[in-house]
């Protein structure tokens, strides 16, 4: 009753046994000759012939149902078992009731259309029914596209052949080339990973508890290989380890090899197993790897370890707060000895500040002392006249001092003066003012061009005439004196004015002359000469009055606001 997915689920089993078989007795035995290490052979059953039965390119079961599938004509089950018992009909796993006529056996539990592969774990019967069909179980291309379509992650995961944009002519797998597919790929991870085995034993065949049937539990642990994986166990060693890893995780075991090891990583290893005492037969060296035998030894090794590590981290922990404490230690020997510096410091400028006040006070009263003998001896008659002389001149000297100080900005126009202190000094003080005054107007002056000189003493002249006594003279102190406004220079027409005086022209300005008879005033130009004053018509600019200097006796003006002029001339 095996059908196709019996054998394809057993193909699989095959697959497994084969890596078991691999990677635990056939890889480790192999290991111990290529690192060196006496061993003798355990004998086991390499079950590849079986798994190349099956999936051999070529000319294996699954090769030959594909090429059954893909033939053209007509195709059914008796064509396929009658390609496979010509194929195997000299193989040692394989059985049909072809073979075995063939071989001249009779096997009445073979029917016709089965055949019998020996498997590691026993022999197992196939109906060949159905497995053409099953193994035609393809899937349209059209439904793929048409699953690709839905754009759901999970769809798309599960039917990559959809995709439109990678289209292939080629036919789709078959069942088994599918599952053969997958079986490599779970080879592949396998092999890459480190797997750990777990074998179920089936104790009976009633499933009554507690109930061990001997014949099928030795079975069981026979064509599992059981017997020999206990045989190479046995004879074999537990751990095994490169030698510089094992020396980096358990050099700190012994004194020789801790911290630092300078010598090879396998000297280092026996170096350190020899210093621990192990039994010799507990281990051995190989080429590149150290083997140790039992668990047990193992498990000592990483108590002593952890023992280590424990004791390690106490001394680095020990060391640690040992180096805390020399760092606070010296931190506050550092900060006591600043603290004392210090300190120390403020009490000798304290005593130094005592000590000074006390020498000061002994040194007065030692000058109190001797100025008092001396008192005595020389000034007792004119003690008086002495002391109010050296205190008017300490009086004097403090005022001058004070003065010298104070003295005001060197501005002409500032008459500021700071008051005299003492009573008795205001004359002397009223007189240093004045001094101080005059000394800057010396100044003021010799600093002055000769234009300004002249214009300064002109100014003077205007002050001592017109100071308090002439309404516009505060206002006309502001604006500096031309003497000619009338633009004599630039203006041709006047030009011929100034050359009737032949004299240096003083002053020329546009006045208004009143007339003695009706008080009328008509528009005249007077000109100022050093020698003449002449009065010209300015719209003809011909001179009306020529007059000297000599014949004018005199000028009067008024005290109001007004520019009158009132000129003297001799009868």
């Amino acid at each position: 009753d095996n059908g196709f997915e019996q054998f394809i689920i057993n193909y699989c089993n095959e697959k497994l046994q084969q890596i078991f078989i691999l990677m635990t007795l056939k890889e480790e035995q192999e290991e111990y000759v290529r690192e060196g290490i006496q061993w003798t052979p355990v004998e086991f059953f390499d079950n590849s012939i079986i798994c190349d039965l099956i999936e051999n390119s070529k000319v294996g079961i699954l090769a030959m149902l594909d090429e059954e599938c893909l033939r053209p004509g007509t195709v059914n089950e008796d064509t396929f078992i009658t390609k496979l018992n010509q194929i195997f009909a000299s193989h040692k796993r394989y059985e049909s009731k072809e073979t075995l006529n063939a071989k001249h056996v009779t096997d009445i539990s073979l029917p016709l259309r089965c055949f019998r592969i020996h498997h590691y774990a026993g022999k197992v019967t196939y109906n060949v029914t159905g497995f053409i069909e099953k193994n035609n179980d393809l899937l349209f291309r059209d439904l793929s596209q048409a699953m690709w379509a839905a754009r759901h992650t999970l769809l798309r995961s599960l039917f990559p052949e959809g995709d439109p944009q990678r289209p292939s002519l080629k036919l789709p797998p078959t069942t088994g080339s599918q599952f053969k597919a997958s079986v490599a790929t779970l080879m592949k991870n396998l092999y890459s990973k480190n797997p750990n085995y777990i074998r179920c034993i089936k104790p009976n065949d009633t499933k009554t508890a507690m109930l061990f049937t001997p014949d099928l539990v030795l079975a069981q642990v026979r064509y599992l290989g059981l017997m020999e994986n206990v045989r190479v166990r046995r004879a074999g060693y537990a751990f095994r380890q490169l030698y510089q890893p094992f020396l980096k995780r358990y050099k700190m075991l012994s004194r020789k090899t801790w911290p630092h090891w300078t010598g090879g990583d396998r000297e280092g290893a026996e170096v350190l197993l020899a210093e621990l005492k192990f039994p010799p037969e507990e281990l051995a060296y190989g080429h590149t790897k150290i083997f140790i035998r039992s668990p047990r030894t193992l498990f000592d090794l990483e108590k002593r370890r952890q023992q280590r590590v424990a004791e390690l981290a106490t001394l680095i922990q020990k060391i640690f707060r040992g180096w805390c404490c020399r760092k606070r230690y010296q931190l506050m020997r550092k900060s006591q000895i600043l603290i004392s510096a210090w300190f120390r410091g403020h009490a000798q400028r304290n005593r130094y500040k005592q000590m000074k006040r006390s020498v000061l006070l002994l040194q007065a009263y030692a000058r109190g002392w001797k100025t008092r003998r001396m008192y005595r001896r020389y000034f007792r008659s004119d003690a008086s006249t002495r002391l109010s002389n050296f205190i008017y001149r300490r009086m004097v000297q403090k005022y001058l001092v004070g003065l010298q100080k104070n003295l005001p900005p060197m501005a002409v126009l500032d008459r500021t003066w700071p008051p005299a202190p003492y009573k008795f000094l205001s004359d002397a003080n009223q007189e240093l003012k004045s001094i101080f005054y005059r000394w800057k107007c010396k100044k003021y002056r010799e600093q002055l061009s000769p234009q300004q000189r002249a214009m300064l003493q002109a100014k003077l002249c205007a002050s001592e005439l017109f100071k308090d006594k002439k309404a516009l003279y505060a206002q006309s102190l502001q604006q500096p004196f031309r003497g000619e406004y009338l633009g004599l220079t630039q203006n041709r027409k006047y030009q011929k004015l100034q050359a009737v005086a032949k004299d240096k022209l003083v002053m020329a300005e546009a006045v208004q002359k009143v007339n003695r008879a009706n008080g009328k005033t008509v528009p005249r130009l007077l000109l100022l000469t050093t020698e003449h004053l002449v009065l010209a018509d300015p719209k003809a600019a011909q001179p009306k009055m020529v007059l000297s200097l000599c014949d004018i006796q005199g000028a009067s003006v008024s005290r109001f606001s007004d520019g009158l002029l009132a000129l003297h001339l001799k009868e």
